[in-house]
């Protein structure tokens, strides 16, 4: 396809070379992903390019490069096709639809969002719709991109949602290989940037507004705004969860088009007669007059909520309500989300992505619900995040833990120790005895080690992370994997707890 009849419709204006430039190995934002063929974007700020790399991303071989901004643009050398758009970002997103033939049109696509439940929910869809139908569904979102088990290879990213030609990519490759639909998670900052703006989205579901990302957003109502976005046409319908009242504002939005789930709030999808223990959850739904019992595997009143966003996005997409609810006591275990090892002394060890404050809070109250003896908490806050909800934490894991363990999360370009000395305050407050070890891998040790038969170690901020950020570099770390490791290290060693 040339640029030509990409760029058709869209306002442009050429500053070198000829439009009928052929673009026939796709579209980047980053310039060291450049061959020859593909399409330059430059994005300021961007930091892997940006105007600045605009040299660099011509000599690895870029056919073609878009452009937006003041006219002082500076133009390569030679005669490669420059053109000025007024928002790179809106104009890549319809471009790569375009280049890839739309293929959010050719399946069911459904985007979360909201503060938390967004992995969750993803994953409940996939796995229910598998269970129920063998329906092959695509997810793209914190865990990376796959189709049913199959992960789709792509580069390494700390993006929960793809910049927008690599979504399009993904969403096509997915259509390719037969995918009835897509469930993505959408950020905050995916809706802000225009990630996913021409993703065709069917269902957008909203699941909580609680604390966080204040350090890209910086007041909760951008953040708020932000995640409105994807209810102000950029989706069909939309599933919205009714005990938080944000969801108000997205039925005045989209009249006539929301569906409601809740857990205290009439709703069109309602949890009642909920109990559990540390196997998981039990409840009934109501629907127009009618009661369906349903489990999960999962315990918590946020699993549940979690679970009626799932049933209702589904129901929604057309799908059997009760082969979609006989299905979710079927489901594996969501990866990172309050997945549970136990060790060979008998201690229970739960591994959760909480790394706000609400999400804390919520998962301690559910471990409290069921532990019989201690909780240790291992946690820290990532850097380069907002701060101010670094004591907030530490205040919450003292009050619902009998130990804290304080370590560094995704540290970023911040100084772990640093981060901790923001954390200490909150745990201190609460009189719970607490450790500080930076290093995280130490610190899982040493609350293993800490640990008797009964008590219950969470291990929480990063959930399924495969990696943990440290500078500006990726470093291979999976804190399931790591407590896997280092529980069997303790085994073998014969190592006592230290309590």
């Amino acid at each position: 396809m040339n640029l030509t009849e990409l760029l058709d419709g869209h306002a442009h204006q050429v500053l070198q070379g000829d439009t009928s430039t052929r673009i026939s190995a796709g579209m980047h934002f980053d310039a060291h992903r450049m061959i020859p063929g593909a399409l330059y974007i430059a994005v300021p700020g961007h930091r892997e390019g940006g105007p600045e790399a605009i040299q660099r991303a011509v000599d690895f071989g870029a056919a073609a490069v878009l452009v937006e901004g003041a006219d002082d643009v500076r133009v390569p050398d030679g005669e490669v096709c420059v053109v000025r758009v007024p928002d790179v970002r809106v104009t890549a997103s319809a471009i790569a639809a375009r280049y890839y033939g739309e293929p959010g049109r050719a399946m069911d696509v459904m985007a979360v969002t909201g503060t938390n439940g967004k992995t969750s929910v993803s994953y409940m869809v996939e796995s229910v719709l598998r269970i129920a139908e063998g329906a092959r569904f695509g997810v793209i979102g914190t865990s990376g991109s796959r189709i049913g088990d199959e992960m789709v290879p792509m580069p390494p990213s700390v993006l929960t949602t793809p910049e927008s030609p690599d979504l399009q990519y993904l969403l096509g490759y997915m259509r390719d290989r037969g995918a009835a639909g897509v469930v993505l998670e959408a950020t905050s900052m995916a809706l802000l940037t225009h990630r996913v703006d021409d993703a065709h989205i069917d269902v957008g579901v909203f699941t909580n507004l609680t604390q966080d990302h204040l350090d890209d957003h910086g007041t909760m109502e951008s953040y708020r705004n932000a995640k409105l976005r994807l209810f102000q046409g950029l989706c069909r319908r939309a599933v919205v969860n009714a005990d938080d009242p944000v969801s108000a504002t997205i039925q005045a939005l989209m009249p006539g088009a929301v569906t409601t789930y809740a857990l205290d709030t009439e709703a069109d999808y309602r949890a009642g007669d909920l109990r559990g223990d540390a196997t998981g959850s039990r409840f009934t739904v109501h629907h127009r007059g009618r009661a369906y019992p349903a489990a999960i595997p999962v315990p918590g009143r946020f699993s549940v909520s979690n679970a009626l966003a799932t049933i209702a996005a589904c129901h929604t997409l057309g799908h059997d309500l009760g082969a979609v609810i006989a299905a979710l006591r079927l489901m594996p275990p969501v990866p990172g989300r309050f997945e549970g090892h136990t060790t060979a002394l008998g201690t229970s060890v739960i591994v959760d992505y909480a790394h706000s404050p609400d999400s804390l809070e919520k998962v301690l109250t559910a471990i409290g619900g069921f532990a019989t003896a201690r909780v240790i908490t291992v946690f820290g806050c990532g850097g380069d995040r907002d701060t101010t909800k670094r004591a907030a934490m530490g205040e919450i894991a003292g009050r619902l833990s009998d130990l804290c363990v304080l370590t560094s999360d995704n540290p970023r370009t911040e100084d772990p120790d640093a981060i901790l000395d923001e954390i200490t305050p909150g745990v201190a407050l609460s009189g719970t005895p607490y450790e500080r070890i930076a290093d995280r891998s130490e610190a899982i040790r040493f609350a293993l080690a800490a640990a008797g038969p009964d008590d219950v170690v969470l291990v929480a901020g990063r959930g399924s992370e495969p990696h943990q950020v440290i500078g500006e570099e990726l470093f291979p770390f999976s804190d399931m994997a790591v407590v896997r490791h280092l529980a069997d290290e303790l085994s073998r060693s014969g190592a006592g707890t230290l309590s």
